[in-house]
């Protein structure tokens, strides 16, 4: 399959179950929303070394936020929901709580509850107040700097990790043009995160090690400069590769998301040095979820 001069390589992502949750933070200017936000979803790249994986969703408008005021949708995931039920609390409360003027809301309903103001009620050290609002509970929580009001919990849902696509270019310029291209089209498909650093991975890794106690290493098979040390996967031309990691709240968010990082970067073209799509899997042995590229774009 060649779309504007691009290859898309007959492959698939390998993806595996996860279990999610949205939350929803606001404050009183969309920059310091934002600023929670990031704080919040920081340092969650990977499962493999963070615990779970985040990353900020959207921005939601004044009009669809609890309290009217400027929001972001987070989207947090981990590999199962005792280790979802762990981090959601602690970072709501180091990162939160603590940043001015911001709140945290329930962003999903059913599933498994999550806690939120169930947990963090106790750094209110008993001045803490609960209040039922539209049928549900909420927490305020006295700070030095006024008061932290949030939901009691919110929902959980069984999500989709790992989906991915992988840009083969010329030079490293137009691998990260392609990528962050990829991302920007990417990030308007609700429902979805890209967790690396910009929505970008440049170290991308394969299962095992020649070393023990590792749990990835990496993935020689596309690094340019080991062309001729290993059994590349990579034409003459490409000189340097790029992969976005994409985690859902369902296999439909995620193919959706996948097709619109592929657009963007068909958009571009030959002419902007993007030779292939690929894709990252381990031979469909270890994740049920299969994300064929052909198929996708079909």
């Amino acid at each position: 399959m060649i779309l504007n001069g691009v290859e898309i390589r007959d492959s698939f992502a390998e993806a595996f179950p996860m279990v999610g949750t949205r939350l929803i933070i606001t404050a009183d200017s969309a920059k310091w929303a934002m600023i929670a936000a990031k704080t919040m979803t920081g340092f969650a790249t990977s499962v493999i070394g963070c615990g779970c994986e985040a990353g900020v969703e959207r921005v939601v408008p004044e009009s669809e936020t609890p309290d009217g005021r400027p929001g972001v949708a987070v989207l947090i995931f981990a590999m199962d929901i005792k280790g979802l039920k762990s981090v959601v609390p602690n970072r709501i409360g180091q990162c939160v709580l603590t940043s001015p003027t911001s709140a945290c809301y329930a962003g999903m309903e059913g599933g498994e509850s999550i806690s939120i103001g169930k947990a963090l009620k106790y750094f209110a050290d008993g001045w803490q107040i609960s209040k039922m609002v539209g049928g549900k509970r909420i927490w305020r929580l006295p700070v030095m700097e006024g008061e932290f009001v949030c939901d009691h919990d919110t929902g959980s849902v069984s999500g989709v990790g790992g989906g991915n696509i992988l840009i083969l270019a010329t030079s490293r310029g137009e691998a990260l043009a392609a990528a962050e291209a990829a991302v920007e089209n990417m990030s308007k498909v609700e429902g979805c995160i890209m967790p690396f650093p910009g929505g970008v991975v440049r170290s991308g890794s394969k299962v095992g090690s020649k070393y023990k106690g590792m749990f990835a290493s990496t993935n020689n098979f596309y690094c340019p400069t080991l062309r001729a040390q290993t059994d590349s996967h990579l034409p003459p031309e490409v000189a340097s590769v790029m992969e976005i990691v994409i985690d859902g709240v369902s296999f439909d968010a995620v193919a959706a998301c996948t097709k619109a990082g592929i657009e963007a970067v068909v958009a571009l073209g030959r002419d902007k040095g993007v030779v292939a799509i690929d894709a990252g899997n381990y031979g469909g042995d270890l994740g049920p979820f299969h994300f064929k590229l052909r198929e996708i774009m079909a």
